[in-house]
């Protein structure tokens, strides 16, 4: 189910219905939050929805076991089964045609023909997503960092809830779990907060992303070899995966705060940053401090050496890389970012001093949005030979007939998402139109519904990262 759709509207309301009804009932508002969020995800596809539940089960089994033991080898056992659990259902369904094809190809390079059974495998929506958040928690009990909960109706709610089951943000045990315990609070506050995040994160997604769509297509689908054309199709594309994926958390966030949760900020102004270091701080979020606590730190981080350091770097950007997708060009892409990693480290390590300044701050953030750019183009292309053709259309001057008008269209619907970013940095806050007067918060509301309605689509976009 799409938060863009009609059939969302209705689920919501009567769910929002249902969850005033037994207010004063946590256990059945956890039980509805369970149901609701079953429901919701079986929508696309119900065969999925007992994966799902297996693979709570198996991590609220293994933590409780992991937990009560003080013997290490059989913690590490139980933890193990979680992990291989958790990454062998992962690997199955999302790389396993993946690395048969890659396997395939490459035998074929050496002159040897195969044709290995295949299956049509169907990826389950979100599974990334979920499966990191419930792997994560059975990893911090193995730590010793959380209690494990005896509650299985907590632990089934913190993994499916449905505000963010499918793309987001991975959220910690720490943060959510907890808040399945208490009774929630709706706060004036939160509510109000809730309603923007919800209006202006449908807004990114069906008046900006869903509007540039079709001027990225337009050059990714068919490469042009045009560099001003490839050019504009990556800025459209770099605001349009913002704008779907900011937006898809920036309504997961709103829904959670109406009905009393607090989720994890998810984006911050990531095309402010003046590195490819910082640039991670702030995109993805969760997913970047996931990889940085669970898989970098696992290898030692930056605590055994220079050397180890970048390889460890390099590691977790090809895997983060490759947890986007199961494609080549996603590989690549992880790669770019982790030799960007590498070099910006590199170069801090050896020129200290020349952080300040303002020609050489205004020189890192452009030369940090030139190497993110490029590296969408590696990310949004449909191929390693796409990405190959569109890297060489950078050295060609030609420009399209149809590129005035492109322009006009790129400056129209990336206009408003600019400005947003432009008001949040200034004022370094990212709920900044919340703190405006009521009357004028309500305008500004009002127009933004009134943009949402009139760019609304029968047949709904999905969010970009629900393919991942």
């Amino acid at each position: 189910m799409l938060f863009n759709s009609d059939a969302f509207l209705l689920f919501f309301g009567a769910f929002g219905l249902l969850y005033y009804m037994v207010r004063s009932n946590l256990r059945a508002r956890n039980a509805l939050i369970v149901i609701a969020s079953y429901v919701f995800y079986g929508w696309w596809d119900w065969r999925f929805v007992p994966l799902l539940a297996f693979t709570s089960i198996v991590d609220f089994a293994a933590a409780i076991l992991i937990h009560d033991s003080n013997n290490q080898q059989h913690r590490q056992r139980w933890l193990a089964m979680s992990i291989i659990v958790n990454l062998g259902v992962l690997g199955f369904f999302k790389y396993c045609g993946f690395f048969v094809d890659s396997v395939v190809a490459g035998l074929a390079q050496l002159g040897i023909h195969a044709e290995p059974r295949t299956w049509n495998l169907i990826l389950p929506v979100g599974i990334s997503f979920y499966t990191f958040q419930s792997m994560s928690y059975t990893i911090d009990v193995y730590r010793r960092q959380i209690p494990p909960t005896k509650d299985l109706l907590q632990f089934l709610a913190y993994v499916c809830f449905f505000p963010q089951l499918v793309a987001g943000p991975i959220e910690r045990a720490q943060n959510l779990l907890p808040q399945f315990a208490q009774t929630r609070i709706v706060t004036d506050q939160k509510i109000t907060e809730g309603i923007w995040l919800v209006i202006w994160g449908m807004f990114e997604k069906v008046v900006v992303a869903d509007n540039l769509a079709p001027l990225v297509e337009m050059v990714y689908q068919d490469p042009v070899d045009s560099a001003p054309a490839v050019m504009l199709a990556t800025v459209a594309f770099a605001l349009q995966i913002f704008g779907d994926f900011a937006g898809y958390s920036d309504i997961a966030r709103g829904l959670a705060k109406i009905l009393g949760f607090e989720l994890m900020e998810n984006f911050r102004l990531p095309y402010f940053a003046p590195n490819p270091r910082e640039f991670w701080r702030r995109w993805h979020i969760s997913l970047s401090s996931w990889l940085r606590d669970y898989l970098y730190i696992s290898l030692g981080g930056n605590k055994r050496g220079r050397k180890r350091t970048y390889a460890n770097l390099m590691v977790t950007m090809f895997l983060g890389g490759l947890w986007h997708g199961a494609g080549w060009h996603f590989v690549l892409w992880g790669i770019w970012h982790g030799l960007g990693l590498v070099a910006h480290r590199f170069w801090r390590e050896r020129h200290p001093a020349l952080s300040s300044g303002l020609f050489i701050r205004a020189t890192a953030h452009a030369a940090a949005l030139a190497f993110i750019l490029y590296g969408w183009i590696l990310f949004r292309a449909n191929s390693v030979g796409d990405a190959l053709v569109l890297t060489k259309a950078l050295t060609s001057l030609n420009s399209p007939a149809w590129l005035g008008s492109y322009i006009a269209n790129l400056i129209v619907y990336s206009a408003p998402i600019i400005l947003m970013m432009a008001w949040q940095a200034r004022t370094k806050d990212m709920l900044a139109p919340v703190r405006i007067r009521p009357w004028l918060r309500a305008l500004l509301e009002g127009l933004l519904l009134w943009l949402i309605v009139f760019s609304w689509r029968r047949d709904a976009l999905p969010f970009i990262y629900f393919q991942f």
